[in-house]
């Protein structure tokens, strides 16, 4: 399947002095396609996914959106082809969930110009595609962690961009919402042919929802291909230093990974 973003052998540090955060990184995103970011803290998961929006740019290599420099294009046209759904978002003003939405939509209109008819009803589909339709006149403060998320989701749906990079979607939620968030991201890779890439620390949220994975560790690239052939307890044991059992659960009908103890 052909690449829809890539980075090839990009390095990076964010103090000229400073150590090297990446290192010869190189990442194949396939159109349609759902890639998880898995590795343990200081692996590089979050530089690499601002690298691939074209929020930080390599030291060395380069990364390219259709065989286009991310470099080249004004912030605007990247906004287009890129959405971001960050960690944690808050927001300084009081706004409704509907105009946190329609802020998706800034990328497309003019410097001066006012969201119209047809970028209201683009923010309510994204809406009502996040299951968060009812929640359009509360405000964002009001709402919970995992409806936060949704409509932060929602928003990036409206950019209606190629590619959506989502760090830690799940972080923080109870796993009632996990489970939510996670059938969400399924739906809209099945339902709109969304290609996404999710960083993650949860092992099991990788193996429900991604495709391909890649393993980061100290900055660089331990390990990336098919789901099935990358998690695999060895490299679990590599990356995190803990023995776990993956196993093929007979009724999810994917991998799961349960944790065992410390390796020695």
């Amino acid at each position: 399947m052909r690449a829809i973003l890539e980075a090839a052998a990009v390095s990076f540090r964010y103090d000229r002095r400073g150590p090297q955060v990446l290192e010869g990184v190189s990442v194949s995103v396939p159109r349609g396609a759902i890639v998880g970011l898995l590795g343990p803290n200081g692996s590089g998961k979050t530089t690499l996914l601002r690298l691939l929006s074209g929020t930080l740019t390599p030291a060395q290599g380069r990364v390219a959106i259709d065989g286009t420099d991310v470099e080249t294009l004004s912030r605007r046209d990247l906004a287009r082809r890129i959405a971001i759904v960050p960690q944690e978002t808050h927001s300084a003003f009081d706004f409704t969930a509907l105009e946190i939405v329609l802020m998706g939509r800034y990328p497309h209109l003019g410097r001066f110009e006012l969201e119209g008819i047809d970028d209201v009803a683009i923010a309510r589909d994204a809406l009502a595609a996040t299951g968060t339709a009812t929640l359009e006149s509360r405000r964002f403060a009001s709402l919970s962690g995992g409806e936060k998320q949704r409509v932060v989701i929602a928003s990036a749906l409206a950019q209606t961009s190629d590619v959506l990079l989502l760090d830690e979607p799940t972080a923080s939620l109870d796993l009632g919402y996990q489970l939510d968030i996670a059938m969400l991201l399924v739906r809209l890779n099945r339902d709109r042919g969304a290609t996404l890439v999710v960083s993650t620390h949860d092992l099991n949220l990788a193996a429900t929802l991604c495709s391909e994975l890649v393993l980061l560790k100290t900055g660089r690239v331990m390990a990336v291909g098919p789901t099935r052939d990358v998690l695999t307890s060895a490299r679990i044991r590599a990356l995190y230093g803990v023995d776990a059992d993956v196993v093929m659960h007979p009724r999810a009908g994917h991998l799961h990974v349960v944790p065992l103890a410390r390796a020695d």
